[in-house]
């Protein structure tokens, strides 16, 4: 898969924006000390940063401390404007699983400053993402479950009612903020149990019978 290409069921789709919510989860937001937010966390990754199933992962040079983040990862088919959440589900065109690679390091230190945090969360395969599954197979966005297992152990485990933002309420928000075209892949947000990942770790997700990748860390 190119740079920037998403893989829907047998289909390229070239890819446009990839947004991404932070603190989407309470647990995960209370393990970084984070506080709660009144309204989506969102942060830009390029699309240079894509890695489809199976691209070795390479730690950027500048960090010492990557986080592997795993979520639920959307795919826009149609794009818009001011999209009310009752209708937000008709824009999903799939459903995949995907990492978030965090240089932890990097971003605290951009945070203690109160610099954007791009360089922690750009670089390349910093945005793993799975083949994805056409959105008529999942019923219901908010009713799965996800996980991600380092070298065979479970590290980390989602359910996506726990979220703070539901789907609908995201794609409502970015569509009014941004607009939203079709292409944009959207990172859901993570649950606890990130953790630093170390050259030679294999990393194996599921959702739910829907989607499963696995990556090698260089």
């Amino acid at each position: 898969m190119s740079a920037f290409k998403a893989r829907l069921g047998e289909e390229d789709v070239a890819v446009g924006n990839i947004f991404c919510i932070g603190r989407n989860y309470a647990a995960h937001a209370a393990e970084l000390n984070n506080p709660l937010e009144e309204e989506p966390l969102v942060f830009l990754k390029p699309t240079s940063a894509l890695a489809g199933e199976g691209e070795p992962l390479r730690l950027p040079d500048y960090s010492s401390d990557v986080h592997h983040e795993c979520e639920l990862v959307l795919l826009i088919g149609k794009g818009g404007r001011d999209i009310a959440e009752s209708e937000a589900l008709d824009h999903v065109a799939g459903y995949g699983i995907g990492l978030d690679m965090t240089a932890r390091d990097v971003q605290s230190a951009a945070k203690s400053k109160g610099h954007p945090w791009t360089k922690a969360k750009g670089f390349p395969t910093a945005a793993c993402l799975s083949r994805l599954t056409p959105a008529a197979q999942v019923a219901d966005p908010q009713r799965l479950s996800f996980e991600l297992r380092v070298n065979g152990a479970l590290r980390q485990q989602g359910d996506t009612g726990l979220m703070l933002f539901p789907v609908a309420a995201i794609i409502a928000y970015l569509s009014r903020i941004y607009g939203l075209q079709a292409g944009d892949l959207i990172y859901t947000g993570t649950p606890e149990g990130v953790a630093a990942v170390r050259s030679g770790d294999k990393l194996s997700l599921t959702l739910d019978g829907l989607a499963s990748a696995e990556w090698s860390v260089l």
